[in-house]
């Protein structure tokens, strides 16, 4: 087998897979390279997000929620579900049944692109060369023209806090308890620690969410933070803000706590804990000496706003390079490199990549908060609308949260929306869209919205900015 290429690609998940099959699709000679393996010890491609993040999250996330609305929401509609039980092995078996699906189904465009996979760890050589270690031991070394580096994210693990696979775990640990633990900590309110920590307490287990911060997801608007973390607290998550964790020791069995609230040490005992902290790039061993590439303070991945890392035929894309740590993001930027290796324009708007939080209710913006805005000194205009007056949410049982929208108090132009309630995560491309297209409150409130949709709310949101909500007192 020939070892040149025209393009290598050194990770296949979100970034690296887009970029590989992109590139294929413009007629470039691919070779893609990935570590990881399944539970079946086969290669598995597809990265974090499709093995154990995205796709396995959403899937424990769904079954978590039928059995939760089993037993608190189907009493409205009249439906009787008395003793629900929960078999974790099955629902942990479908969720491993819907990772293999993919993945497979991405080994499956590779072959139909004639992409060629290689299995094993990459490290980028100088001279656009990348040696691979394979997983029979044996090491193969490839060329190529251009090399995207798409390497990918690990979580991050606290010096106090080991993982140990059993008792403390990172979110893969979390996706596969065999039973559903008594007593649950989560170091961190982020995403994954709201989000796995939603689907064991659905579950029934008792679960305390310990956050050094001392507001809750600052990063989102904070009226929508603070309705999310009002119904959070309604479904009995235990979150305590500005509790910084000191130490953590396993003991009998159990998982011993020692957290500061600002006041004083606590002490909270749990039978599983899992650490939320966030990603790091994983980038170690990542490069050879003399590569030129550098990295950043953080181990990401210098690179322009192209993706080229300064060293000619070199890219890097995804959760080693800045940015979001999204799959999303890196999907773009795969698709984006691959054509301008191709020769064509390639671009990614970060101003109007999506951010979703996929708990109930779900959470989910573009663009700029209220509070940025003031920080800028950006003068602006919001509109909001409660899905309690959706007829819509109502009919579905599914009331709680609102959209907002906020527009340039001159222009009108859609700076940002957000989000909180059933079904968001779809209903944020509208956001997405209009802001792409530099559209305004004005062009969303002219558009006919189906009736009765969750849709609505974003009209309503929209024609309230200039106060003249149908369904609303102004």
């Amino acid at each position: 087998m020939s070892t040149e290429f025209d393009v290598v690609v050194i990770g296949a998940g979100p970034a690296g897979y887009h970029a590989a099959i992109r590139a294929a699709q413009l007629g470039l000679k691919t070779a893609c390279i990935d570590a990881a393996l399944g539970k079946d010890g086969q290669p598995a491609l597809g990265g974090t997000c499709l093995r154990v993040g995205c796709i396995p999250s959403k899937a424990l996330l769904d079954s978590s929620r039928q059995f939760w609305n089993m037993q608190h929401l189907f009493g409205e509609h009249g439906i009787s579900a008395d003793n629900a039980k929960i078999d974790v092995g099955t629902m942990v078996g479908r969720k491993d049944k819907i990772v293999k699906q993919f993945t497979g189904g991405i080994t499956a465009l590779f072959k139909a692109n004639k992409i060629s996979p290689y299995y094993g760890f990459g490290q980028l050589q100088p001279g656009k060369r990348v040696s691979v270690k394979q997983h029979d031991g044996s090491v193969v070394e490839l060329t190529g023209k251009h090399i995207v580096i798409a390497a990918g994210s690990d979580s991050i693990e606290l010096p106090f806090a080991k993982f140990d696979g059993k008792h403390i775990v990172d979110n893969v640990g979390a996706l596969d308890f065999t039973a559903v633990p008594k007593r649950l900590g989560v170091i961190g309110a982020g995403v994954i620690g709201l989000e796995l920590g939603s689907v064991w307490k659905r579950l029934g287990a008792e679960v305390t969410i310990l956050e050094a911060l001392p507001d809750f997801l600052g990063a989102t608007d904070a009226e929508v933070a603070r309705t999310a973390l009002k119904e959070f607290k309604k479904q009995g998550l235990d979150i305590k803000l500005g509790a910084k964790v000191s130490k953590a020791e396993i003991k009998n069995g159990e998982v011993q706590l020692t957290y500061n609230d600002g006041k004083a040490d606590q002490s909270l005992v749990v039978d599983k804990l899992l650490v939320a902290v966030g990603r790091k790039a994983a980038s170690k061993g990542l490069l050879a000496e003399g590569t030129g590439v550098k990295l950043n303070g953080r181990g990401q991945i210098e690179v322009d706003d192209q993706c080229r890392t300064g060293v000619d035929g070199i890219w890097a894309v995804g959760d080693c390079v800045r940015g979001p740590m999204l799959a999303h993001k890196g999907f773009e930027e795969g698709i984006a490199v691959a054509e301008l290796i191709a020769g064509l324009p390639g671009h990614v708007n970060f101003d109007t990549i999506p951010w979703v939080i996929y708990t109930e209710p779900e959470i989910a913006w573009v663009g700029k908060t209220e509070q940025q805005l003031k920080a800028e000194g950006v003068e602006y205009k919001t509109g909001s609308f409660p899905f309690a007056a959706v007829g819509r949410a109502v009919a579905m049982g599914e009331p709680a949260g609102f959209v907002k929208v906020i527009a340039h108090a001159e222009t009108d132009r859609v700076l940002g929306m957000h989000l909180v309630g059933v079904g968001v995560s779809e209903l944020v491309h509208e956001g997405v869209l209009t802001m792409e297209f530099h559209g305004s409150a004005e062009d969303l409130a002219r558009i006919c919205h189906a009736h009765p949709t969750l849709s609505e709310a974003i009209h309503d949101a929209a024609m309230a900015v200039d106060k003249r909500a149908i369904h609303k007192v102004n």
